[in-house]
């Protein structure tokens, strides 16, 4: 007999993703300009740390809402006290005001329609559990944040089947590919429940073109039991054109009887953790216009709620109409100099990005740094950039993306000074890069805790490539 379930022994968390590695040697040799200048930068975090100044400024200009006070008195009492799982009405509210603001005031959003969650991971997951059972699958384009392997998958048991995308057409999602995934799906033997992207893309920092969401919309109305869930954390995050189109402006446009069938299986994912650069706070929402839906995931909610003094602070902030205005126009600002000084950094090392409009990161071909075009030497090298140049970025392969080469590198989690030096450190690696005439000076260089665990990274980072590798050789 087992002392523990089979649930807290499996292997399917994805903690032991090369994702989730290079957060941990961040960890035990974190970069601090004073204290461990020589330390790792921490370039796999989407986090926004670019506009706390502006929140704390609005802090503290209100100081009665940190303090808990509503027109000078205490309500301390009924922030503490028990509240149920359906929210404060009027977080609600500005919440879905906010969401409308971020979208050009093109859609709007039913409060009702609302179920507020511990962050997107908690919506997320939240939505499988609704949505599918045990063994049924969704369809994600590739490449996708590391993370949702854990979200989706862990606990609820639903399978991942990828939409490959390729580089040949900046990873946008075709028919063909579309069609490709769900054919696969069915070679598995395994009911397709439905299709999750992210729009802005996490990885990609791209938007979702007009012909994009309506393929998707288009191919989940002509499967009558499948469902499409976009999750738009990144939403308010958009710094440059195209801009940005919800799936909800979509069903607008097309399908302007709500009574019609496809607006019961279109379903919104957001939450505060990128737009505001909150995710501490662990906030999050799920929108739908399924009734059933709503009153299942808010039972569910029960097991992450968010706290009462949370609503209460952040239903005062983004009721200042100006405020979160100006916030959303200067936090885009600073993204974009942000996101073209990282492009700039790395164009002068010799190194592209894909064009991006949107997100805290971009996403940087490599592929011209690696020996081989193989999954085997994306590790190496990513192995190489995190010990040798100490800086955390993260490898394609841990975004299940099909071709060799390509990295996540976050922009917004560090000051300009950092990115900077982060910049001077891969410029000097890549110069000592491409003049050594030995291919294997790297390799002699290399500690050998170091090469057994580019030999164990590469193993659970490629499991899911060896296939198709097969396939294509």
């Amino acid at each position: 007999m087992r002392l523990l379930s089979t649930k807290a022994t499996c292997n399917s968390h994805g903690q032991d993703s090369s994702y989730f590695l290079g957060w941990q040697e961040y960890e035990k040799n974190p970069y601090d300009e004073i204290l461990n200048p020589k330390g790792i930068i921490q370039m796999g975090l989407a986090e926004n740390q670019l506009s706390f100044d502006l929140l704390e400024s609005w802090l503290a200009k209100n100081p009665d809402v940190s303090g808990f006070k509503r027109d000078g008195k205490s309500i301390f009492r009924e922030l503490a006290l028990f509240q149920d799982y359906h929210g404060l009405s009027s977080f609600k509210k500005v919440m879905v005001d906010f969401m409308a603001e971020i979208r050009g005031n093109k859609v709007t959003f039913d409060p009702d329609h609302m179920v507020l969650t511990a962050g997107s991971t908690s919506a997320n997951e939240t939505l499988m559990f609704c949505l599918a059972e045990q063994g049924d699958a969704f369809l994600l384009p590739t490449p996708y944040y590391p993370g949702f392997d854990r979200d989706l998958k862990w606990r609820t048991g639903v399978e991942i089947v990828p939409i490959h995308c390729s580089s040949a057409n900046n990873f946008k999602i075709t028919e063909a590919a579309l069609q490709q995934a769900y054919h696969e799906a069915e070679k598995l033997n395994l009911n397709v429940k439905g299709i999750l992207v992210t729009n802005p893309s996490n990885p990609l920092g791209t938007t979702l073109s007009l012909e994009e969401l309506n393929l998707l919309v288009d191919f989940v109305n002509g499967h009558k039991n499948m469902h499409l869930i976009s999750d738009e954390i990144y939403s308010g995050t958009v710094f440059n054109s195209p801009g940005f189109v919800s799936v909800m402006e979509v069903l607008n446009n097309r399908f302007s009887d709500r009574d019609q069938a496809i607006w019961d299986r279109v379903h919104v994912v957001y939450s505060l953790s990128k737009d505001l650069g909150l995710p501490g706070f662990r906030v999050g929402c799920i929108y739908s216009e399924n009734d059933t839906v709503v009153a299942a995931a808010t039972k569910m909610s029960s097991f992450g709620l968010v706290s009462s003094q949370t609503q209460y602070l952040l239903s005062v902030m983004l009721a200042d109409k100006k405020f979160t205005r100006n916030y959303l126009v200067e936090n885009q600002k600073r993204l974009k100099r942000r996101q073209k000084m990282l492009v700039s950094g790395l164009m002068r090392t010799g190194i592209k990005c894909l064009e991006s409009n949107a997100g805290l990161f971009c996403w940087v071909d490599m592929r011209h740094l690696l020996k081989s075009n193989t999954f085997e030497a994306e590790m190496e090298l990513w192995m190489r950039i995190v010990y040798d140049v100490k800086l955390n970025i993260s490898p394609g392969s841990s975004c299940h993306c099909s071709e060799p080469g390509w990295f996540r590198v976050c922009f917004a989690n560090m000051s300009e000074e950092t990115l900077k030096l982060a910049m001077k450190r891969l410029k000097s690696f890549v110069v000592e890069l491409s003049s050594s005439s030995d291919t294997d000076n790297g390799e002699n260089k290399a500690h050998s805790k170091r090469n057994s665990l580019t030999k164990w990274v590469f193993r659970l980072s490629s499991r899911d490539h060896r296939h198709r590798d097969q396939e294509e050789r």
